[in-house]
């Protein structure tokens, strides 16, 4: 029989520590914006450049899915997806991946504020630069979080590749971090999904992955930053939990995708109190 609390209301198994927030709380914080400059808005424009104009200390999170440094259009066969529905003007780094990681992760810590936290993507390729390129910014490494997904290129000689590197970052010791499962492990096993006829950008990350990486390391009403936006996921998740983005793309042929995504995406449409949530 389930135990209810003296208020006659179900009690939660989520620990009552975490933050948690009704619908009508999280849409004040997110109306209460008291931004110094233009946020919710993506720029089609180069991230390095970009994020050199943002203020100090302006940004609660940043999620960062860039160019693994690999041979890749998104248009490859072993993809098992027609070109014609992923748009060109996807960009490849092609040369020294290390020093392009120091230049746009370098201005993490400036742009964090003190609570601030990152989650950057890699693969195994060339995750050495981008651990390289962390230690030169002296951010520090909370969690080296592994997400498996459900398939992966076939192989004749070694092992298929069928996980990503998911390293989770802060500013300082102070960072912010709501634990809303009360035993979060490190591999995240969280399928690819698929939208057969759809045009996209490159891959495109789940959404149940980056809203994972939004629950954890923000509130409502914060601000969260995409260097390399994509397909525009993390704005389409931010804005439908009640948090605020910003972007840059630097494909301009996925502007029409992007703003798509976003515009047919309501504020706070996903939001949900972690009390009220099944799969917590």
């Amino acid at each position: 029989m389930e135990k209810k609390s003296k208020n006659n209301k179900k009690q939660s198994n989520i620990p009552n520590k975490i933050d948690d927030w009704s619908f009508q709380d999280a849409k004040k914080l997110f109306d209460n914006n008291d931004s110094k400059f233009q946020i919710d808005k993506i720029y089609f424009d180069d991230c390095i450049s970009g994020m050199k104009k943002l203020s100090d200390n302006s940004i609660d999170c940043v999620v960062a899915d860039p160019p693994f440094g690999l041979s890749f259009s998104g248009k490859e066969s072993v993809y098992n997806r027609k070109d014609n529905f992923v748009v060109d003007g996807y960009k490849e780094i092609t040369n020294d991946y290390e020093k392009f990681s120091h230049k746009w992760i370098s201005e993490i810590p400036r742009i964090l504020k003190p609570t601030g936290t990152a989650w950057i993507f890699s693969g195994w390729t060339n995750l050495r630069d981008v651990l390289n390129a962390i230690d030169n910014s002296k951010l520090n490494i909370v969690n080296h979080v592994i997400w498996k997904y459900q398939f992966g290129v076939f192989t004749k000689r070694k092992f298929v590749t069928s996980h990503y590197h998911l390293l989770f970052l802060s500013k300082t010791k102070n960072y912010y971090f709501n634990k809303v499962i009360h035993y979060p492990l490190d591999v995240w096993e969280i399928k690819r999904t698929y939208s057969p006829g759809q045009i996209k950008n490159g891959t495109k990350l789940p959404d149940e992955l980056v809203m994972r990486c939004i629950d954890f390391s923000t509130k409502p009403g914060d601000l969260v930053l995409d260097p390399f936006m994509g397909n525009g996921t993390t704005a389409k998740i931010a804005k439908s939990t009640f948090r605020h983005f910003l972007g840059y793309e630097i494909n301009k042929n996925a502007k029409k995708i992007i703003m798509h995504n976003i515009n047919s995406t309501k504020d706070g449409e996903l939001f949900t109190s972690f009390n009220k949530r099944s799969n917590l």
